[in-house]
């Protein structure tokens, strides 16, 4: 099997110079109705773990007790307790830094397609 692409050499002229083109864009294409919502869940299911996350570590051995059948002890639910935060809290951190390079790299363009 030939590793070469012969695309290129089979389309016409034409053809040729639109998907250069288009491939040579600097615009991103359009968010799809699944990304949105993916990015919405980025931002929901770490802020709904965090407030709804029992605050003592006997609630939450209690509360994991209840809903799984398995027992943990109050020193495994303080760890378990604090890696939820650590893992709640880094996950909304980087949902921000994202949001915050978008933008940035937004009032660039602005301030750079202005002057």
């Amino acid at each position: 099997m030939n590793a070469h692409c012969h695309c290129t050499s089979v389309l016409p002229d034409s053809a040729r110079s639109s998907t250069s083109t288009k491939a040579e864009s600097d615009e991103p294409p359009p968010p799809t109705f699944t990304r949105r919502w993916l990015s919405l869940a980025g931002w929901l299911v770490p802020s709904a773990v965090l407030a709804l996350l029992p605050k003592c570590p006997a609630c939450l051995a209690a509360s994991v007790a209840l809903g799984t059948g398995v027992g943990m002890s109050v020193s495994t639910a303080t760890h378990l307790q604090m890696l939820l935060m650590i893992l709640c809290i880094a996950s909304l951190s980087y949902c921000a830094a994202r949001r915050m390079r978008r933008f940035s790299a937004f009032i660039d363009t602005e301030k750079n397609g202005t002057s």
